[in-house]
């Protein structure tokens, strides 16, 4: 800081610095104009803005720049209607578990303050209410002194695992308010962060205990990759023990062309007896398949095949969407970050390593050899169809970027990327694409995070999801943001077709 703090929203500038806040997407709105002033005279433009056309797209920024750098971005919207607009761009940040700081402004609260109409259809009582079923907290500080406190609390609750958004909404009086003392928030910034879950030693030993002695384990993982370490500690858990790996894709969990990775296949976990289950956000949609015209639901596992599942899912209770998927019935359930849980269960399963373990990761390995060979077959199978396949578009594009050191944001063109591209850590991929009106603004935000690191971004983008969005090409263009969009045009709804097709 290259000032002392004058106003309210100097003291959020402070907060903002000293939480490491690169980055602040927002479309300007006079209810934080104090915020918006402070950030540039005060706090020199750090952090940086991204000046986005719609807040929808704000968000969504924070939310790709996130799933990259692990770090929460801020998105700052405009009173009631910002508020709103952004909403749905927060509810698919709750759904991908990514923390985000989205800070509003409001009022000003004293009425005696407000301009006649604007000010008051612009102030809500209490303006959180309109997303705290979809955010981890929100808060609204009802003074200056309360802010480091209020951002302190929103910045642990954000980044504790289970992560999530939460909004912050400060008053416009508050804001624009002159100090009449000074305000330090050296504490709150300085204030140990909470540490990671590990496992129950006990159940940890009998998880150990059940894996060691399964003749056909299946590791089945959909968030783990979310975490570097835990990446890797998932993939020297499966080569220690053979166990092929079924990659549900919310985050890149086993590198794409590894042999044990058997992501798609049905016949490993038919078979499977023991199913090791990690970072899942719905379980039974991974061991079940529901008939979509008769509604009738089958399992994938066999009778009698036990279930270990760890992760932090029941931490994470949903107050509003039923995003937490069918209860599951499982064996053995362990709360815990994989982070530290699972170096942990490699070190106990090691004690018991069998010779058994290599000769099975052995077998899968040729059958791995053989799955390639058949997605190599079905890749051509419709080379020259018009209008063009994914299967040949996701190989031209691979043919020209593969020599480049390349990230997809997320669209992998109904697999056939992710089976043909050696997308090999969750550097080269965050994971897989969310609803429509997400990917533009989150492929720009992996862009950001990418910024000036000479990457070459490629994004795979739906034309449909575009234009939701189109003015997030305005901010790529004004950050000077390179990357390299793709066009998957569709040229009409397709899915809302099959559906059609299924009801006719």
């Amino acid at each position: 800081m290259f000032l002392s703090a004058r106003y309210g929203s100097d003291v959020i500038v402070d907060l903002l610095q000293g939480f490491g806040i690169e980055y602040a997407a927002l479309n300007p709105g006079a209810t934080y104009r104090g915020l918006h002033d402070s950030i540039v005279n005060y706090g020199g433009n750090k952090p940086e803005i991204v000046t986005c056309t719609h807040e929808e797209i704000a968000v969504a920024i924070a939310h790709g720049y996130t799933k990259v750098t692990g770090k929460p971005m801020a998105a700052i919207v405009h009173d009631v209607v910002g508020l709103l607009h952004s909403s749905m761009a927060i509810y698919y940040a709750h759904i991908d578990r990514v923390p985000m700081l989205v800070l509003g402004g409001t009022g000003p609260i004293n009425r005696s303050m407000r301009r006649p109409y604007i000010d008051w259809i612009h102030t809500a009582l209490v303006q959180g209410n309109a997303v705290r079923d979809f955010v981890k907290w929100d808060d609204q500080p009802a003074s200056v002194a309360d802010f480091g406190p209020s951002f302190a609390r929103a910045y642990r609750i954000a980044t504790t695992e289970p992560a999530g958004p939460v909004y912050l909404c400060y008053d416009a009086g508050l804001q624009e308010g002159a100090l009449s003392h000074p305000v330090s928030v050296t504490a709150e910034i300085e204030a140990a962060r909470p540490t990671a879950a590990q496992a129950d030693p006990a159940a940890l030993t009998a998880a150990a205990e059940r894996i060691a002695n399964a003749e056909r384990p299946v590791i089945v993982a959909e968030y783990t990759g979310r975490h570097p370490e835990a990446f890797r500690e998932l993939v020297a858990l499966a080569e220690l023990i053979g166990a092929p790996v079924i990659d549900l894709q919310a985050r890149l969990n086993m590198p794409a062309r590894h042999a044990l990775n058997f992501t798609g296949s049905e016949a490993v976990l038919k078979e499977a007896d023991l199913v090791l289950a990690l970072d899942m956000g719905d379980l039974s949609r991974a061991l079940n398949r529901l008939d979509r015209t008769t509604h009738e639901r089958q399992s994938r596992i066999a009778e009698g095949c036990a279930i270990v599942d760890i992760g932090l899912m029941e931490l994470r209770s949903s107050k509003w969407s039923e995003d937490i998927g069918q209860f599951q019935p499982v064996d053995l359930s362990i709360v815990a970050d994989t982070r530290l849980a699972l170096p942990a269960l490699r070190a106990l399963l090691e004690k018991r390593r069998s010779s058994k373990w290599a000769e099975r990761g052995g077998r899968l390995e040729k059958e791995n050899a053989g799955l390639r060979s058949d997605v190599e077959k079905h890749r051509r199978e419709k080379w020259d169809a018009s209008p063009l396949e994914p299967a040949r578009l996701a190989s031209e594009v691979w043919d020209a970027i593969k020599g480049e050191d390349w990230v997809l944001t997320a669209n992998d063109l109904e697999d056939w990327a992710w089976k043909l591209w050696d997308i090999d850590s969750p550097a080269r991929w965050p994971g897989r694409s969310l609803g429509t009106a997400t990917q533009i603004g989150i492929s720009i935000g992996v862009a950001l995070a990418h910024r000036g690191d000479g990457k070459l971004i490629v994004d795979i983008q739906p034309d449909g999801d575009l234009l939701f969005d189109p003015g997030a090409l305005w901010t790529a263009a004004n950050m000077r943001l390179p990357m390299l969009v793709v066009m998957y045009n569709n040229r009409a709804y397709y899915n809302d077709w099959e559906h059609q097709l299924r009801v006719a």
